[in-house]
């Protein structure tokens, strides 16, 4: 009975911080309305979350109650959010920032090149493509064009779009663009030609890479899963199995392998996402 009150009252504690956090989230926007409650800000952050989302806080829920209740675990109420959260987390994919402004600006110049042979220049070329951009160039280039409005030399505000963007291989693209404004006739299309042919084959580099990079994490994703499954199946089936880890030594030691498998997960991570090229580009701003 005292481990059953324990971990509901745990469960009931877990779900206070998340309404909590949820409700602090929602509190850093400014509103005109009268201010309310913690509890009422929390309430409506939590109904304003997609339905599936609930259903899948909710099933977190229950499962780290029961994984209580059976082991009689003071640590499964922050082990099981843990490793529901944190495991699919660093398991996933991680966002290839670099692929995607590369493939953009491959997009872009394309469309400059394309915008060139009706007569325009660089500057006018970047103003007749400002809407055909991919969106994740959608601002930077919006910004571009601000800046030119505002009377930018167009070198000057393609620098400044570097920094925007951040990227050593955009630093090479939006140099060209620079090179190519200044040439201007023909010069220019021979210069986004051949800047194009340099994208292609960067991404196709970059891709292959990615894919290598992508084997551990697959790997390592199919023996963590049948790791957790067959844990969950030993629990189930067979409860006392874990009997040992319900006294303080034990719960410490589960503490501590948890840790070191969750470290060990975080430090493949960083080892699949490349450290960033430095860049060579800098604005006079």
């Amino acid at each position: 009975m005292d481990v059953i009150l324990a971990a509901a009252a745990g469960s009931t504690v877990g779900l206070g911080v998340l309404l909590v956090l949820l409700g602090a989230r929602s509190s850093v926007r400014p509103s005109t309305q009268s201010s309310t409650g913690l509890w009422t800000r929390s309430r409506q952050r939590w109904t304003a979350l997609p339905r599936s989302r609930r259903w899948w806080f909710g099933g977190v829920a229950a499962a780290t109650l029961a994984v209580a209740i059976i082991t009689g675990w003071a640590l499964a109420l922050i082990l099981v959010p843990a490793v529901t959260v944190g495991v699919p987390l660093l398991l996933s994919a991680p966002a290839n920032r670099e692929v995607e402004v590369l493939a953009a600006l491959d997009r872009w110049v394309r469309l400059i090149g394309t915008s060139l042979s009706s007569g325009k220049s660089i500057r006018d070329a970047i103003f007749a493509t400002r809407h055909q951009v991919s969106p994740v160039l959608n601002e930077p280039v919006s910004r571009l064009c601000t800046r030119m409005d505002q009377r930018w030399h167009t070198r000057e505000a393609l620098f400044a779009l570097a920094d925007e963007l951040a990227s050593a291989d955009a630093d090479a693209v939006v140099a060209a663009l620079a090179i190519a404004s200044a040439k201007g006739g023909a010069g220019a299309r021979a210069t986004l030609g051949a800047v194009s042919d340099s994208i292609q084959a960067r991404l196709a580099a970059l891709r292959e890479v990615s894919a290598e990079r992508a084997k551990p994490r697959v790997v390592v994703r199919q023996v963590t899963f049948i790791t957790l499954g067959v844990l969950l199946g030993a629990l189930l089936l067979n409860p006392q199995f874990f009997a040992p880890y319900s006294t303080p030594l034990g719960q410490v030691l589960a503490a501590v392998l948890a840790a070191a498998y969750l470290g060990c997960l975080v430090v493949l991570r960083r080892m699949t996402i490349p450290a960033p090229a430095p860049r060579f580009l800098r604005s006079a701003a």
